[in-house]
Order: C-alpha cells, then sequence, then structure tokens
C-alpha cells in the first residue's frame, strides 16, 4: 500500500461536501494538499487555490507550479446538472451537464504529464451511472462516460493509476433542501436500498483514500452506494 504521509495530493472541487472530506482526510493522514474550487475559501492546514476546472489555463498554471505531485482527486461536478423527465427536459441542460465530463478530461489530461510515475487519479461518477432513477438520466449518461473514461484511460496513462468511486445518495451541501424536507428527500430515496439511509462525505472519501493507497489498482470502480444499484 502506498503511504499517504508526506505525499502532495491536488483535490479539484476540495472545498465543499465529497471534495472537502477527501481533502481533509488526506490532510489528516499528513499529505500536503492543494484544494482548488471556483470560489474564495480557507481550510487549516491547506493551500486554497481559486481555479475552473473549465479553465484549461489556470489548470495548466496549477500543475506545472506543483510539478511532480502523487494525487491528483476531482469532484468537481462542472457546473449545474440537468434533472428531470428526460421527454421534458431542455436539450441544451442536458448537453452541458456534461461540464463534469470535460472538467475530469481536461484534469487527467494536463495533470498527468506532470504527476510522479508512481501518482494516482480518482474521480467521482455516480451510482444512476448503472441505475435507473427518476429524473436523472443526464447525470447517469453523465456518470457512465466518466466510468468509461477511466477504464480506458487506464490503458494509456500508465504506470499512473486512475480509477473511479461511484457515490450512492449522499447527504452533501448540494442538496437545497433544509429541515423535515431534508430528512424526508433521503428517506424516501433510500427506503429500497439494501442500506436504507443517505451516505456521508467521509465514506465516498474513505474509498478515494483505498483507491490512492492500494497499488494493485487501476480501472477500478469502487461502488459507496449502500446497495443502491442492487437493489
Amino acid at each position: 500500500m502506498a503511504t499517504v504521509s508526506e505525499k502532495k495530493a491536488i483535490v479539484l472541487g476540495g472545498t465543499s461536501g465529497i471534495g472537502l472530506a477527501t481533502t481533509e482526510m488526506l490532510r489528516d493522514t499528513g499529505a500536503e494538499v492543494i484544494a482548488g474550487s471556483r470560489r474564495v475559501c480557507e481550510i487549516d492546514g491547506v493551500e486554497c487555490v481559486q481555479v475552473d476546472v473549465q479553465d484549461r489555463e489556470g489548470l495548466q498554471t496549477l500543475f506545472e507550479k506543483h510539478a511532480g505531485f502523487d494525487f491528483l482527486v476531482n469532484a468537481a461536478t462542472g457546473g449545474p446538472r440537468a434533472i428531470g423527465p428526460f421527454l421534458e427536459m431542455d436539450l441544451d441542460g442536458f448537453q452541458n451537464s456534461f461540464a463534469k465530463l470535460w472538467g475530469y478530461v481536461n484534469s487527467v489530461r494536463l495533470a498527468a504529464p506532470l504527476m510522479s510515475k508512481q501518482g494516482a487519479i480518482v474521480l467521482y461518477s455516480g451510482y444512476p451511472a448503472r441505475k435507473w432513477r427518476p429524473g436523472t438520466l443526464a447525470i447517469g449518461s453523465v456518470g457512465g462516460s466518466v466510468e468509461a473514461f477511466i477504464r480506458l484511460a487506464a490503458c494509456e496513462i500508465k504506470p499512473i493509476r486512475i480509477n473511479g468511486v461511484c457515490p450512492g445518495l449522499i447527504d452533501t451541501p448540494m442538496s437545497p433542501l433544509e429541515g423535515d424536507e431534508r430528512k424526508a428527500y433521503y428517506e424516501k430515496g433510500t427506503a429500497h436500498h439494501m442500506i436504507p439511509r443517505a451516505g456521508t462525505a467521509a465514506e465516498c472519501a474513505a474509498g478515494a483514500m483505498f483507491l490512492l493507497q492500494n497499488e494493485f489498482t487501476t480501472g477500478t470502480i469502487v461502488d459507496v452506494d449502500g446497495g443502491a444499484i442492487i437493489a
């Protein structure tokens, strides 16, 4: 298993939700962490950088500054995502949902040549990639593309490893709901899952940590979904 201590990691989308949990877990296990985000923020013990995954020049500058870094984690959504019935969906909205994929492609393409050859990359997909859920056809299509990209890219960027985490329904700040409405949403959404509750950002981050450290994994998707896919 690779050690995380004293390694350098860049986490894009690393200041909120699953990305923040990944940032904090890497920091707490001794890594030097640079968290990239579109918004300005401060995280104790972490270098925060304002960068957009759609901004290739900005990403190139970031990666060149930290050339030789060991880990890249991208949890950025890339922008708004289309939700709702497909036959009622605005097609521009559907197309714009793929900003997540483009952000992942940008980051891997520009980072890999500047990473340690013993480095590792982790991306996040989502369980609608393999399990239909009402209103998530666009999100699922993006997630499926992300997972295909991971498997295919593993063949081209070796010896750098690339893997993915597939989260289930996770309780993060991405949901704007509050109070009883939020509780009811997660209870209803997970009622038929094998583990009938929402997952936590930390549980997803633990999946990423496993993939960063396990040197015998590449082109692999680890499901942290509470059994949503098999339910």
